[in-house]
């Protein structure tokens, strides 16, 4: 038979005391034995936990263990008062061990502390004075600008007539009769402006694991403007009342780890504009609700192409359309759906090459004609009231998009007299030859490919007319208007404001005739925003610190159709990131 290994009491000690401390933790799971009241069991069992011995091996040890406790409360019992305690000798056929190997104490030693410490890392109990895991997740980024502004009219621009209706604001209110003496909101055209105006935005991007994040962004606004989150200071009601904060971003992103050099970029909800393009389409402050998707191969040669998809909704009909009427009427939902494919080319060392081919097709965006309606007073809707413009700017071609009989009030709302369909040529060049000073070219050239100019010569079309050759009102001259835009800019300087003196100036042409692109949508600096302008750009920035900048810009523009019309706008700029 063999022998019985086993340890004597006094041998426990430094094992009991290692003990102490995971006695004194939360356990990270439950035991499958109960605990016992004896230390020397309890060592036993986590012994066979950790594979140390078997458990039969184990059994033996305890059942050794409670003969001795039992034999040595007999011999205590025996020892005559004031006398010495006899020995009691093991039983037959065992050895005693009196110590436990010491490469065994230090793998149960370091397995306690594995233990341990995952469970007060987990529970954050072990450095409570440390900053929360889910902290180091989350980046804050922000920025602010200040600036002031001013909006400069030349002499010979038009007298107010139709050719300056303010349409964003009759689309956005009560419709304006026509017949007769119009009684309408115009826009500003001879009267200069100064104001100073504020931009602050404030984000959050968070780390979400497996390849997911997200990002959230709320920034000022006088509005909930799409191309501009600039707050003009004593606005909103004036006497230093408060400014409202809107929701700019809110997207969640996915970027799988790179697989033969393809990168993979998924975005859904409110983005920053995913598509290579400067600001002759696209408002640099302009936020893309939606889906994109983007993908990138970059095998690491010169050449790296990438192609750029999306699914955006422009608008969306309100679900009770029309809110006063019991029957509703249908949707005129609108969407973008858009598409990029491109290069990046390292030419040489010191020169590099962007080049973008876009098609965005923008669905249900012009104004449809109404099925003949009657209207009795401005409460009145009419079947595609929903197709006009949401938010506008200036510049497209517009039309009246209610069929009303001729014995009724002609209150109307306006519609886009086009449909969008635009090709885009984006392309940019980059010399560092004189580093640190880089030079920059860029440049695009846009086309709106369902232009149909002699059908909307055939409408009833408010704007972007000629003279009248017969001297017999502003609404019977030809039409101007054209589908065509391009620009031209060049940028010389550091690279990026990224060290105090870092600087850059620039220079830039820019046309876009009346309907190459959705006014609403375009650069809202540039002749105070929107299309059918044509003129130039100076400007320059300087770091004065890493993160605070100084800056100033003058635009110079002219309409291309309709009535004169020329802006001039000086900005000076004190911004500051972090």
């Amino acid at each position: 038979m063999p022998k019985l290994v086993t340890f004597g009491r006094r041998d426990w000690a430094p094992l009991v005391l290692c003990l102490a401390g995971l006695a004194a933790a939360p356990q990270a799971q439950a035991e499958t034995v109960q605990p016992s009241p004896n230390a020397t069991v309890n060592l036993i069992n986590l012994m066979v936990k950790r594979g140390l011995i078997s458990r039969a091996d184990a059994d033996g040890l305890i059942a050794q263990a409670a003969d001795e406790a039992a034999a040595a409360a007999r011999a205590a019992a025996a020892v005559p008062a004031g006398g010495t305690a006899v020995a009691v000798p093991a039983p037959d056929g065992t050895v005693r061990v009196q110590y436990v190997p010491e490469i065994v104490r230090k793998q149960i030693r370091d397995e306690i502390k594995n233990e341990v410490m995952a469970q007060a890392r987990q529970d954050g109990w072990a450095t409570p004075n440390a900053i929360p895991d889910w902290t180091q997740r989350l980046t804050i980024t922000g920025d602010l600008r200040t600036r002031y502004e001013g909006a400069y009219f030349p002499k010979g621009n038009a007298d107010n007539n139709t050719q300056f209706f303010d349409f964003n604001a009759i689309n956005t209110g009560n419709p304006i009769n026509i017949d007769g003496t119009v009684v309408a909101p115009y826009r500003n055209v001879d009267q200069d402006r100064q104001r100073m105006r504020l931009r602050a935005r404030l984000g959050v991007l968070a780390a979400l694991g497996e390849g997911f994040s997200a990002g959230l962004r709320v920034a000022t606004g006088d509005s909930s403007s799409p191309v501009s989150t600039n707050q003009s200071l004593g606005g909103s009601g004036g006497n230093f009342s408060k400014y409202a904060l809107w929701l700019d971003r809110g997207y969640l992103r996915y970027q799988p780890e790179t697989v033969s050099d393809l990168k993979l970029t998924i975005d859904v909800g409110r983005f920053d504009n995913p598509f290579f393009a400067t600001d002759l389409i696209w408002d640099d402050d302009l936020g893309f609700d939606g889906v994109a998707a983007s993908a990138r191969y970059a095998a690491g040669g010169r050449l790296s192409p990438f192609v750029t998809v999306g699914a955006f909704p422009v608008f969306n009909t309100a679900f009770n359309f029309a809110t006063l009427n019991a029957a509703k009427f249908d949707s005129h939902d609108k969407w973008l759906y858009a598409a990029q494919g491109g290069v990046d080319w390292k030419v040489a060392p010191n020169y590099a090459v962007k080049f973008g081919v876009a098609y965005y097709y923008f669905k249900n965006v012009e104004g449809k004609l109404s099925s003949p309606c009657t209207v009795i007073d401005s409460t009145t809707a009419c079947d595609t009231d929903a197709t006009r413009p949401s938010f506008a700017q200036q510049g497209n071609t517009y039309f009246p998009i209610r069929n009303i009989a001729p014995i009724f009030p002609q209150l109307q709302y306006f519609g886009l007299a086009t449909p969008f369909h635009e090709l885009a040529v984006t392309g940019r060049l980059d010399l560092a030859h004189f580093d640190p000073v880089m030079i920059s070219l860029d440049g695009e050239y846009v086309r709106n490919l369902a232009f149909d100019k002699k059908r909307i010569s055939g409408k009833d079309f408010f704007n972007n007319d000629g003279a009248d050759p017969d001297g017999a009102g502003p609404l019977v001259g030809p039409y101007e208007g054209g589908d065509t835009g391009y620009m031209a800019r060049l940028t010389i300087g550091t690279a990026a404001l990224e060290e105090r003196w870092d600087w850059n100036l620039r220079f830039a042409y820019k046309r876009i005739e009346s309907d190459a692109v959705v006014d609403g949508l375009a650069d809202s600096d540039f002749g105070l925003g929107g299309t059918n302008l044509k003129g130039y750009l100076v400007g320059g920035n300087l770091a004065l610190s890493r993160s605070v900048f100084a800056g100033l810009r003058w635009q110079s523009a002219d309409s291309i159709a309709g009535g004169p019309f020329g802006a001039d706008v000086f900005q000076a700029d004190l911004s500051a990131r972090f």
